[in-house]
C-alpha cells in the first residue's frame, strides 16, 4: 500500500495545451524523500487540455490523478481549485497554475523541510521569475529588501498587495472548509493568503525556483480593472476580508474599497451614465477622504452635471473674450 503523501501538488489548469505539459513535468521532475501526489485539476477545458491531462494519468497511475470538472465552474478557476483540493491528502499542499513550471528540482523539498522546522508558520513562499510571454521580457518579483517572514499586517494596505506567486507558495493543509465568501471571489490568492495569515506568519526563500508566465491564456489577463463586474468583485471581496478580520483594519481597507469606487467612475458601463457616476464619486470621497484637490477634480469631473460644466467655464472665460 503507497504511503500517504506528505505533499500535494495542485495544478489548476483551463485551456492550457500548450502550457501544461511543462507544468506537469516540473512537477513530476521533483526529487524529495516523502511521497508526493499530483492532482490536475482541469476546469472543463475545450483545447485539447484534457486529454493531455488523462495522457499523463495513464502514463504515471498513483502519482498523477486528474481531476476532471464535468463543467467549467468559473470564477477564474478559483472553485476549480477548491474542489481540487478536497482531494489533497497531504499535510502540506502546493498550487501551480496550468500555465506556470517550477524550476529547481528540489523546490517541494526544501519547502516542506521549513514548514517542519517552523510549526507555527502557516506557508512558506520564494522569489519566482516572471515572464512576459508575448514580449520575450522577464523580471525577478522579489528583490533584495525581503522581509525573512509576513504577518497579516504586511497583506493589508490601501493598494492591492501582492508579492507572492502562486507557484511559489507551500500551504498546511489546515483549513478544512474555506468560507463561503472566499467561493464568491475572483480572486483566489488575496483571501487565501489572508486566511493562512490569520494562522500564523508566512515565511520567505529567496531561491529563485518557478516562473510565472504572464501570456493571454492566464488568468490575469481576465481582470479586466475597468470592467464593472470585476471591481464590484473587488469591493466584495475586500469587504468580506474586513469582516473576516473584525474590522481590524477598517480604515485601511475602506480605502482601499474606496479605490475600486474610484475606478468604476471610468468603467466602460458608466461613460454615458451620469447619475450613477455621481453617486460612486460621493460614495469614493466618503470612504477614501482623499485631498482637497482631488476632491475638487473629482466634484468637477463626475458630480458637476456637464451642461453646468460648460456653462461655468464659458463665465470664467468671458472676460477674456470681452
Amino acid at each position: 500500500m503507497q504511503n500517504k503523501p506528505k505533499v500535494s501538488v495542485l495544478v489548476i489548469t483551463y485551456n492550457h495545451k500548450n502550457f501544461i505539459r511543462k507544468a506537469i513535468d516540473s512537477a513530476l521532475a521533483q526529487e524529495t524523500t516523502f511521497p508526493v501526489e499530483i492532482l490536475v485539476g482541469d476546469d472543463f477545458s475545450t483545447d485539447g487540455t484534457r486529454d493531455i491531462v488523462q495522457s499523463y494519468e495513464q502514463e504515471y497511475p498513483g502519482r498523477v490523478k486528474a481531476v476532471l470538472q464535468p463543467r467549467n465552474l468559473g470564477m477564474n478557476g478559483g472553485l476549480n481549485c477548491l474542489e481540487t483540493l478536497k482531494l489533497a491528502q497531504g499535510e502540506y499542499y502546493a498550487i501551480m497554475d496550468g500555465d506556470d513550471y517550477w524550476t529547481d528540482p528540489h523546490k517541494l523539498q526544501k519547502q516542506a523541510d521549513y514548514l517542519d522546522a517552523h510549526p507555527d508558520y502557516s506557508a512558506v513562499f520564494h522569489n519566482a521569475l516572471v515572464t512576459f510571454e508575448e514580449e520575450g521580457t522577464s523580471y525577478l518579483l522579489n528583490g533584495p529588501d525581503m522581509k525573512p517572514f509576513y504577518t497579516l499586517d504586511d497583506l493589508i494596505g490601501e493598494d492591492e498587495i501582492w508579492f507572492m506567486a502562486t507557484s511559489s507558495i507551500l500551504f498546511r493543509n489546515s483549513i478544512p472548509e474555506y468560507p463561503e465568501w472566499f467561493k464568491l471571489s475572483t480572486s483566489g490568492d488575496i483571501p487565501r493568503l489572508v486566511l493562512k495569515a490569520k494562522m500564523g506568519p508566512i515565511g520567505y526563500m529567496p531561491d529563485v525556483m518557478s516562473v510565472y508566465r504572464k501570456n493571454r491564456a492566464g488568468a490575469s489577463f481576465h481582470d479586466y480593472v475597468w470592467d464593472e463586474k470585476f471591481l464590484r468583485n473587488r469591493i466584495q471581496m475586500y469587504s468580506n476580508i474586513n469582516k473576516e478580520l473584525d474590522y481590524k483594519y477598517d480604515r485601511v481597507l475602506r480605502k482601499n474599497i474606496a479605490r475600486y469606487y474610484r475606478m468604476m467612475l471610468d468603467s466602460k458601463q458608466y461613460k454615458d451614465r451620469y447619475f450613477w457616476r455621481a453617486f460612486y464619486a460621493l460614495k469614493y470621497l466618503h470612504m477614501a477622504h482623499p485631498k482637497k484637490q482631488i476632491v475638487k477634480e473629482v466634484v468637477r469631473d463626475y458630480v458637476v452635471p456637464t451642461p453646468l460644466r460648460k456653462v461655468y467655464s464659458a463665465i470664467r472665460l468671458l472676460p477674456y473674450r470681452l
